[in-house]
């Protein structure tokens, strides 16, 4: 008779499996903690090549290969105080605002048409409004040029037309985005308990699309606050921003210092005015 014997339990304990529970606690603090580090390393990336800028606004004198500069002056920072400065400053920020103004408004409307055309036609005027970003600014603004000085338009009104046309695409996108998810629902709701177009527009469409009006708004005033090629070629000259001033500073010798102190001050207003649309684009939400 054959005997069989069976193995000797082992003595080594089986390692235990993880529970469900633990991974998905390790997974959620994962998704908590990445995005902290991510943030943390872009926000690292934009403000770390603004330190020389900084140093160099506020330097008196600084010659390599020393790592900080030998003496310091606000003199650089005084001078954006100067009558000249402040008037170019005034209006690139009324070129800006009066750009996100118009290409907010005409890329709402414009995205709301597309929205109610058919597809194919759609797709054809989408294709038509993208037209701008594939010409090189020098030609577009070379063509209009020859256009607007036949018709004798004013340098501001000039300035302003071509470069609503330039922002139109960037605004038009952003609500034809935000649309793509509207719930239409909410107006519907807002007209069965009575309440007037106007009022629907003013209190339920502005505030489901306030997120879309910030990101429109703000992408339409970096390309007037900081347009350079336009106002120079429009303007010949006369009508001076303070992109102008910067472009003028940095290529001179030995004006380091008031290049830094009229970048930050390039700076400056878009992270103002980034900071309040956030804010008044958060709270315009409407949770459904």
């Amino acid at each position: 008779m054959t005997t069989v014997t069976k193995p000797a339990p082992s003595s080594r304990v089986p390692a235990r499996r993880p529970q469900p529970s633990a991974r998905r606690a390790s997974v959620s603090g994962w998704r908590r903690i990445l995005p902290v580090v991510l943030g943390a390393a872009l926000l690292l990336w934009i403000l770390l090549p603004l330190a020389p800028v900084l140093l160099w606004s506020v330097a008196g004198q600084w010659r390599a290969p020393a790592p900080l500069p030998g003496s310091w002056s606000s003199q650089a920072l005084e001078s954006l105080l100067s009558p000249e400065i402040l008037q170019a400053g005034l209006r690139s920020l009324a070129l800006g605002m009066s750009v996100a103004v118009a290409a907010t408004t005409l890329g709402a409307l414009a995205a709301f048409s597309l929205h109610r055309l058919p597809r194919a036609l759609s797709r054809i005027v989408g294709f038509l409004l993208l037209t701008p970003l594939a010409i090189p600014p020098f030609a577009l603004v070379m063509g209009a040029n020859v256009l607007l000085l036949s018709a004798r338009v004013p340098t501001f009104a000039a300035v302003l037309i071509v470069l609503t046309v330039t922002a139109l695409p960037y605004t038009t996108y952003m609500f034809s985005v935000a649309l793509a998810s509207y719930d239409w629902r909410f107006e519907e709701v807002a007209r069965t308990l009575g309440a007037s177009r106007v009022r629907v527009i003013r209190t339920v469409r502005m505030a489901l699309l306030a997120p879309a009006i910030a990101r429109a708004g703000f992408l339409a005033f970096l390309v007037g606050w900081s347009d350079y090629i336009t106002t120079v070629l429009i303007g010949g000259g006369q009508f001076r921003t303070l992109p102008m001033l910067l472009g003028s500073s940095a290529s001179s010798t030995g004006g380091e210092q008031l290049t830094a102190a009229l970048s930050l001050a390039m700076i400056l207003p878009p992270v103002m005015l980034l900071a309040f649309l956030a804010r008044w684009g958060a709270r315009g939400r409407i949770s459904p």
